[in-house]
């Protein structure tokens, strides 16, 4: 059995490219008549792939796997445009039947239940096509199922659309027998209508679980309605659902049990978008109280507002406890939300690090002083607050329960359970942009427009590689600007001026050479030479931002970074070279545009990747297609295979580690692997224990997490770097923003970032926003690991400055001239 590459007819229904359903050639297919190709074009029809792959699509938290396309063309007779559809559901691999009659098609549908169904609406002598969509949609299986209708051209005024949508059609499609045509809106309609209709049909596994779940839960509306209450909630509370939906929460009654401004604080808490946990008294319908622990979780929707809350409650097991104890743990709840403010701890300060003593006081004192930070973050991931739970409980346990314990800890630091529930933060729109811009990859658009980055252009490969430049040749202006490349205030900009734009493979020769990457590789310095050359040509320098230079300062920070004495301990030569050679290449060939923008764009390379990871992936996979496809250049050729599999591995990991939609999960991971174990070994009596500080630093699955928090930290130290430096860089990736956003509107695209908007964005605004939401974390983290008191002084000095421009309301890089 095979993939059928051409159109059977049987009983009415064509079955286009079923898989192996049948034997083309067996006695019940005698009436079977052959469909060659698209006579209207003359066309040979392209035989559909054999293989069935999966595709993969994320809805919230849940990864889905969506089977190719089923589409039902129904049309009485076949023309110009139901060949158009049949080309391109073979040019677009789906799997398509086309009926002739209504009752084959109701026929059909019901065996295979298809995701779409295109029904010719131009000709009512042959069928209705309004009848037909309303059988249709009266089966079962078709809630979730798109119907296009295919209409004729008007001749004079445009009609309503609204008899199609009450007969039950999604959308019309206005007839056009191109080809690519037809291509197009199938692709639009799979990545749109059918798309959001597959993610719906997974809601129904949610409700089940709801329905199922031994907790009591109640979902609301922004506005406090009830929407929603699962059986446990009933089965709790006495109440059925028909009671509760459609009342607002006050309307409910209230247990006198609870302190009085219990839900005033509440609110105030979930209003701004924050969790709340802890014990309430709720009232159930025979009048009795009941102390339940309680998580409500606001979820934030469309337009970055809170659209519903989620309220989770678990009666308690002793429901006889004090009410003294009831205030305690209600008291503690409070504490709790108290912390969390911390998060916001610059917010309206200009002395934003009093509390830390960095620099000024010894280096012993601020080292304790990263320690108390690491034990206070407020990186709370809902994971963290389970390991927090687990190392108090360990303490007053048994030894049999607190290695059991330890068992635990050690399965869920090492599991990607480590992503914040992210909400608005203080509804500050740069935070907002930054947010959405930086850490989601778009939305999809159902347009012609696209941004054609072709993976199919060739990349450069610069006429002098063969006679490279030698680390000796260097000329003595270039070799004197970098003289000072070991020192964390190096000027960037001095060497990219000294080498016109060239500074990657200048500053790369000379690290490479101080690291041994040459000797490590077994490689001859002029194939280095010749590697270096064609990554820095394949960095765009009409780019703001993401050009060479932006490469050669990552290449710095990650050299500078390997120095420090911790990373050291921890990683092994093959790491250093890893991080070298990522950091050389993690943003090779980028378009100057980000990630969403593509993604909105419909681009190539969008395509190519899913919508995932799409520039490091890009990166990535360009580095080692421009490294392997000539022996001039294979820094790689002459070392072991497995060798290079390790090395490439740990590449790749730390170029897609550079990818902001897992920020916070690479920093969480890092400060509850890493940095509080080490935290509490100090605190337990120095670095006396040097074995077990070995082993938290040297462990494989540590290792990872050091070089992929060492690759962001230099990716994004900007905020880190001397004054003058952090100055240049934001106007650099200010001016890089503005441009997307100019194209955004030129194009008709989603405006990912509104507040970039040349003429009236703020860029100390954004600069504050930017350090405050992911730089402080994490550099903090990191300088507890490494102790890096000249950046954090840099860092403070720098909000500092930004704060400065913005308290004066001024929405320049600098202030004006006195």
């Amino acid at each position: 059995m095979g993939c059928a590459s051409s159109i059977h007819i049987s009983d009415r229904v064509v079955h286009h490219s079923e898989k192996g359903s049948e034997d083309s050639h067996s006695p019940q297919q005698t009436n079977t008549t052959q469909h060659q190709g698209n006579p209207a074009a003359g066309l040979p029809l392209k035989p559909p792939s054999c293989k069935t792959t999966l595709t993969e699509v994320q809805f919230g938290p849940m990864k889905l796997f969506k089977d190719p396309l089923q589409v039902l063309l129904v049309f009485a007779k076949e023309d110009s445009q139901s060949n158009g559809f049949c080309w391109a559901c073979e040019k677009a691999n789906y799997r398509c039947n086309v009926a002739r009659t209504p009752e084959s098609a109701l026929q059909c549908f019901s065996e295979k239940h298809h995701d779409l169904v295109i029904i010719d609406h131009r000709h009512s002598r042959h069928f209705d096509a309004e009848a037909l969509c309303r059988s249709i949609r009266a089966v079962n299986s078709s809630e979730n199922t798109v119907i296009v209708a295919v209409v004729k051209r008007p001749d004079r005024e445009e009609a309503s659309v609204m008899p199609l949508i009450n007969a039950g059609f999604n959308r019309r499609y206005v007839e056009n027998a191109n080809m690519m045509a037809c291509y197009n809106e199938l692709l639009q309609l799979e990545h749109g209508e059918v798309l959001a209709q597959f993610k719906l049909r997974a809601g129904s596994a949610i409700f089940t679980a709801l329905e199922q779940s031994q907790d009591a839960i109640e979902i609301t509306s922004e506005d406090q309605v009830i929407q929603y209450v699962n059986p446990a909630y009933e089965s709790t509370m006495g109440y059925q659902q028909g009671e509760l939906i459609g009342k607002e929460i006050i309307e409910v009654p209230k247990s006198e049990k609870n302190k009085p401004d219990l839900l005033e604080t509440i609110n105030s808490c979930i209003r701004k978008g924050k969790e709340w946990q802890g014990i309430y008294y709720a009232k159930k319908k025979n009048g009795d109280s009941i102390q339940q622990n309680v998580k409500i979780t606001p979820i934030i929707g469309q337009g970055g507002k809170i659209r519903h809350y989620v309220s989770i409650n678990r009666p308690l097991n002793d429901n006889n406890k004090s009410d003294k104890s009831s205030e305690r743990v209600q008291a503690e709840s409070q504490t709790d939300i108290t912390s969390n403010k911390h998060k916001d701890r610059r917010k309206g300060s200009l002395d934003v690090r009093s509390t830390t003593s960095r620099g000024s006081d010894g280096s012993s004192q601020r080292r304790h002083s990263s320690m108390a930070r690491i034990h206070s973050m407020t990186i709370e991931a809902p994971i963290t607050k389970v390991i927090n739970i687990i190392n108090a409980a360990q303490e007053s346990s048994p030894m049999p329960v607190a290695e059991a314990l330890d068992r635990v800890l050690e399965i869920l630091r090492t599991t990607e359970l480590y992503s914040p529930q992210l909400g608005t933060k203080d509804e500050d729109p740069h935070t907002n942009d930054l947010v959405g811009g930086l850490m989601t990859d778009g939305l999809r658009r159902l347009s012609g427009n696209e941004y054609i980055l072709s993976t199919k252009q060739p990349h450069h490969f610069p006429s002098h590689l063969a006679s490279p430049l030698s680390l000796n040749d260097i000329p003595p202006r270039i070799a004197q600007t970098m003289e000072s490349e070991d020192s964390w205030d190096f000027d960037i900009f001095n060497l990219e001026s000294a080498t016109l734009k060239r500074p990657l493979t200048y500053l790369g020769l000379k690290i490479f050479s101080r690291f041994g990457v040459c000797e490590y590789l077994n490689c001859p310095e002029a194939t280095l030479r010749s590697w270096l050359q064609v990554i820095e040509a394949n960095y765009h320098s009409s780019n703001p931002y993401h050009n060479s230079s932006h490469a050669a300062d990552v290449l710095h920070a990650t050299a500078y970074f390997l120095c420090k004495e911790r990373v050291k301990q921890s990683l092994d030569p093959i790491d250093e070279v890893a991080a070298l050679i990522a950091a050389t290449v993690h943003d090779v060939d980028h378009p100057g545009r980000t990630n969403s923008f593509l993604c909105n764009a419909g681009s190539e390379l969008a395509i190519l990747y899913n919508d995932t990871a799409v520039l490091e992936s890009h990166h990535a996979a360009l580095a080692f297609q421009i490294t392997t496809r000539d022996d001039k250049c294979n820094i790689f050729k002459n070392i072991e295979r497995n060798e290079y599999r390790t090395l490439r591995q740990a590449i790749i990991d730390m170029v897609l580690a550079t990818e902001m939609t897992k920020h916070f999960e690479h920093v969480n991971k890092f400060v509850n692997s890493i940095n509080k174990p080490l935290a509490a070994l100090e605190e337990n009596g120095g670095n006396s224990d040097e074995e077990s500080v070995k082993s938290i630093l040297t462990s494989p699955e540590n290792r990872i997490l050091v070089k992929r928090m060492l690759i962001k930290c230099a990716d994004i130290s900007n905020p880190c770097r001397p004054q003058e430096l952090c100055i240049e860089w934001a106007g650099r990736i200010s001016e890089e923003y503005f441009a997307q956003t100019d194209e955004e509107k030129r194009q008709g695209l989603p405006v990912v970032m509104p507040v970039f908007d040349r003429n009236t964005c703020s860029i100390p605004k954004s600069q504050i926003s930017f350090i405050d939401y992911f730089i402080t974390d994490m550099f903090d983290a990191w300088d507890a690991f490494a102790d890096l008191p000249n950046l954090m002084q840099h860092l403070d000095n720098n909000f500092k400055y930004w704060k400065g421009l913005d308290e004066r309301k001024l929405h320049s890089l600098r202030p004006p001239p006195e």
